[in-house]
């Protein structure tokens, strides 16, 4: 493996701890404490489960769990603290993306752990470029929310740079939000039904091709649609032409009851937003963010939130300030050049 002398010498630094591969679901509990952990201490509002997670990696694409998940553990008790995973794409500007994640149980910060999680990352994935063409553009790129003051300390450190930004944005829904909101001439809403998940797949997908890093989507991509838990297809708002019988843009409402639950709040979330090309500019992605506002405060909810690219090319940011959202949480795309090593 290219780098395998920097993990080795990483390792080399930390005799209290070993560096494992993934050992399959029974690993899930131990990562999901890891992460929910650190979000506690990076006051990041987002909580795991074993469920969540279960879902999520059963339609993993380029990514094998058995040689792409490392797992860090504590000598003497053989307690997870730490993980790491790395997956690649080809996104639509032909850009090829080694993209990586990690964390670190906040305990056990500063000893290290970080770094050597990062260094076999970065070996793994030149490893897996060893077969891949070298005629793109190639980076790494990994995604890192405000608050986590460490991780981006330890990027930086290892040449990642901000390339693009995004926020979390809330919006109180107590007040002076309307009972009605109509939409444009020619479109309704209908009720979700399983044979629409298909159309509203695809029209999502349709939709964000117009953004930034957008990489075409897989067919495992759409089974982990279909099999997300916190999916309430209830509660989405998804508009149609009634003259072609065609998805013209969408609001897919959800609420989650766990973080809701641990952090203390009544929060929906109104997102993905998306409008298809031939609908834009009409008024309907603030028609179906109002009624979405609605079906949320009918739920019981105080508040909504979304998350934004803050260069969206749809002057997307202005828009969901005019509808009443503001700016919560800052979030940052990291990337370094591939020929760079740590």
């Amino acid at each position: 493996m290219m780098g395998e002398d920097t993990v080795k010498r990483s390792m080399s630094e930390l005799p209290e701890y070993q560096l494992r591969l993934f050992a399959g679901q029974d690993d899930f509990p131990g990562m999901v404490s890891v992460a929910n952990a650190g979000h506690v201490a990076d006051h990041i509002e987002l909580v795991f489960s074993v469920e969540g997670l279960a879902a999520d990696y059963a339609h993993l694409t380029n990514c094998d769990l058995s040689t792409d998940l490392v797992i860090v553990q504590a000598k003497a008790d053989g307690k997870m603290v730490g993980f790491g995973r790395v997956w690649w794409w080809v996104n639509d500007a032909g850009e090829r993306i080694y993209a990586l994640n990690g964390e670190v149980q906040p305990e056990h910060r500063g000893r290290g752990i970080g770094r050597a999680i990062l260094a076999w990352e970065e070996a793994r994935l030149h490893d897996i470029a060893a077969s891949h063409p070298t005629t793109e553009p190639r980076f790494f790129q990994t995604f890192v929310m405000e608050g986590a003051h460490r991780r981006m300390a330890l990027l930086q450190h290892a040449g990642f740079a901000p390339v693009r930004y995004g926020y979390t944005m809330v919006r109180s829904l107590l007040n002076d939000v309307p009972d009605t909101w109509p939409l444009p001439e020619g479109l309704e809403t209908r009720p979700v039904v399983p044979e629409h998940r298909r159309a509203i797949w695809d029209a999502l997908d349709e939709a964000f091709r117009d953004h930034w890093g957008h990489r075409p989507s897989t067919e495992e991509d759409y089974q982990s649609f279909l099999t997300w838990p916190d999916a309430q297809p209830h509660l989405w708002q998804v508009a149609w032409d009634t003259r072609t019988n065609e998805i013209a843009g969408m609001v897919l409402n959800d609420i989650v009851v766990r973080d809701n639950e641990k952090l203390g709040q009544k929060r929906g979330w109104t997102d993905p937003i998306c409008v298809r090309r031939p609908w834009r500019r009409q008024g309907l992605a603030r028609a179906l963010i109002m009624r979405s506002l609605k079906v949320l405060r009918d739920q019981g909810m105080t508040e909504a939130a979304l998350g934004v690219d803050a260069q969206n090319p749809n002057k997307a940011l202005h828009l969901y300030e005019s509808c009443g959202y503001q700016q919560y949480q800052r979030s940052f795309t990291m990337r370094k050049d591939f020929g760079q090593s740590t």
